[in-house]
C-alpha cells in the first residue's frame, strides 16, 4: 500500500469518526509499510498508538480492506523525536520503559496535598457520615467499586477536606499509584497550556495514565465548551481503563448549569454523596478538636463553660469561619492575657457573629414551620391554643430565639403581640420536649438545617 492509498483511507476514516477525533489521534500518524497481512504504523506516544488500536482499530482494518488492501491485524511503534534522527522507532510493546516514562510528570502535573486534612482530623457526624463513608471506601483502594464518586455540597462542609484526605490515604497505601488531584480550574489552565504550545497529544497522554483522577469544584468548567469537550474524554479513557475517578462540587450534577448534557450524565452513572449543612453537635464537635490542637500553642489559656456552645449556635453555615473564628479568638485571648469568656467571644468576634445572622429571619422561620407543620401563617400568630397549632408555634419562637438576634419582647411582638415571658415558656418547653420526644427534635433539626442552607 501506498501512502497516497493511506491517505484515501484517512478521508473514509474522517467522515466515519468525525473531524476531532481524526484531527486528534489519526492525522498524527505515519503509515510504514504493509506485510504479510500487517500494517505498521509510528505514533507520537504509546498512548496514542494504543488508544487508536482499541478504539478505531477495527475501522481502519475494515476501511482499508474496503479500499483493496486486506489487513489482518495493525501494529503501532512510537516515533523517535525529531532531533535525534539517528533514533529508530521504538515499539510500543516496551512497557516497563514507557510505562517510567509515563509516571514522571505526572509527580508535578496536580495540586499538593494537605497533610492537615486527613481522615484522623474529619470530624464525623449525621450530615457527613455517608460521604466520609465513601470517601473512607475509596481510600481503601481495590477494586473500583463506584465510578466516579460524585462529592458535593455547600462551602466550608468538608469536601475539600475528604479529596486530601482520599490522596493522602491511597499515597500511603500505595505509593506506586499516580493519583493526582487538581481543581477544574487547574484542569483548565493545563489544557489552555497544551492548546498554546501545540501539545495536545502530552496533554492526554499524561491526564489518561494516571490511576487515580480527582478533580475538585468541577462547576467551574460549565460553559467553557472545548475544555468540557477534553474533560469528558479524559473521563471515558479512564473509564475505559477501570481507573478511578473523584469528583467534587457546589451541587449536584444536574444542577449544575451550562454543563453539557453528556457530562452530566457520565457524573451521574457512580456514587453521588451529598454533604448536608452542619448540625449543632457537628459544629460542636469540630470546636473541641481545635480547642485540643490549640491546647498545645496556647497551654496557660482558658476557655470558660459556654463559649464552645455559643459559637456552634451562632456560626452554623460554615465550618471554615467557624474554625477561623476560634483560632482569632485564641490569638486575641492570648494577646491580652485574658480568659477567653462569652463577653470576651461577644467583643472580640462582633463582626462575625453580625455575618452570621445575615438571613435568617423571624418571618422566614415561620413561613418554614407552617409549611413543614401545614398550618397557616394566621393560626401560628393568631389567638388559637389548641395543640396542633401552639406546639408548631412554641417551636418557630424557639427557633427564633435560637436563630436571629431578636430580643424575647421583639420576637413575642412578631407573634402577635404576645409578651416575652410566653417566649421564654416556649423556648424552656422546648427544650425540655427536644430531650424526650424524638420526633420533636428531628423536625426542629430539620428546619433548622432548611434554614441555615
Amino acid at each position: 500500500m501506498t501512502n497516497d492509498k493511506w491517505g484515501e483511507v484517512c478521508e473514509d476514516i474522517q467522515g466515519v469518526i468525525g473531524e476531532h477525533n481524526f484531527t486528534t489521534w489519526i492525522k498524527p500518524l505515519k503509515f510504514c509499510e504493509m506485510k504479510a497481512g500487517v500494517a505498521h504504523f509510528s505514533a507520537p506516544t504509546k498512548f496514542a498508538g494504543e488508544w487508536v488500536s482499541r478504539h478505531f482499530g477495527d475501522d481502519i482494518k475494515r476501511l482499508l480492506t474496503h479500499r483493496g488492501t486486506p489487513v489482518e491485524r495493525l501494529e503501532f511503534a512510537v516515533s523517535a523525536p525529531a532531533n535525534t534522527p539517528a533514533a529508530a522507532p521504538k515499539p510500543v510493546k516496551e512497557k516497563a520503559h514507557a510505562a517510567a516514562a509515563a509516571s514522571q510528570p505526572t509527580e508535578n502535573l496536580g495540586a499538593p496535598i494537605d497533610t492537615r486534612f486527613t481522615f484522623d482530623s474529619f470530624v464525623v457526624g449525621k450530615p457527613n457520615a455517608l460521604a466520609h463513608a465513601a470517601a473512607r471506601r475509596v481510600a481503601e483502594g481495590g477494586p473500583v467499586t463506584f465510578n466516579p464518586l460524585f462529592l458535593y455540597g455547600g462551602v466550608g462542609l468538608g469536601k475539600t477536606h475528604l479529596m486530601h484526605a482520599i490522596a493522602h490515604e491511597l499515597r500511603t497505601r500505595s505509593p506506586e499509584l499516580r493519583v493526582v488531584y487538581l481543581s477544574a480550574e487547574q484542569f483548565m489552565y493545563r489544557f489552555v497550556q497544551a492548546l498554546r504550545e501545540r501539545d495536545m497529544m502530552g496533554f492526554k497522554e499524561l491526564f489518561r495514565s494516571v490511576d487515580v483522577l480527582m478533580v475538585d469544584d468541577v462547576q467551574f468548567i460549565a460553559g467553557k465548551d472545548s475544555t468540557q469537550e477534553e474533560f469528558f474524554h479524559t473521563f471515558n479513557a479512564l473509564v475505559d481503563q477501570n481507573k478511578q475517578i473523584i469528583i467534587s462540587a457546589d451541587r449536584a450534577p444536574g444542577e449544575i448549569k451550562d454543563m453539557e448534557e453528556r457530562i452530566k450524565s457520565r457524573l451521574q452513572c457512580g456514587l453521588i454523596v451529598d454533604l448536608h449543612p452542619t448540625d449543632y453537635e457537628l459544629r460542636l464537635g469540630v470546636l473541641q478538636q481545635k480547642v485540643d490542637l490549640y491546647r498545645a500553642q496556647y497551654p496557660d489559656l482558658k476557655i470558660a463553660d459556654g463559649v464552645l456552645e455559643f459559637l456552634a449556635h451562632r456560626i452554623s453555615t460554615n465550618v471554615r469561619v467557624l474554625e477561623g473564628a476560634l483560632t482569632r479568638l485564641f490569638a486575641f485571648a492570648s494577646l491580652v492575657g485574658r480568659e477567653i469568656t462569652l463577653d470576651l467571644t461577644q467583643d472580640c468576634l462582633a463582626d462575625v457573629l453580625r455575618a452570621s445572622e445575615r438571613k435568617v429571619t423571624v418571618e422566614e422561620i415561620q413561613r418554614r414551620v407552617g409549611e413543614h407543620f401545614n398550618i397557616r401563617l394566621s393560626d401560628l400568630v393568631g389567638p388559637k391554643r389548641v395543640r396542633q397549632i401552639a406546639r408548631p408555634r412554641q417551636i418557630a419562637m424557639y427557633l427564633a430565639k435560637q436563630l436571629t438576634s431578636r430580643s424575647l419582647p421583639d420576637i413575642g411582638r412578631r407573634f402577635g403581640g404576645r409578651d416575652h415571658t410566653t417566649v421564654m415558656h416556649a423556648v424552656k418547653r422546648v427544650e425540655e420536649l427536644k430531650g424526650r420526644d424524638s420526633q420533636i427534635a428531628e423536625d426542629i433539626e430539620m428546619l433548622r438545617r432548611m434554614l441555615e442552607a
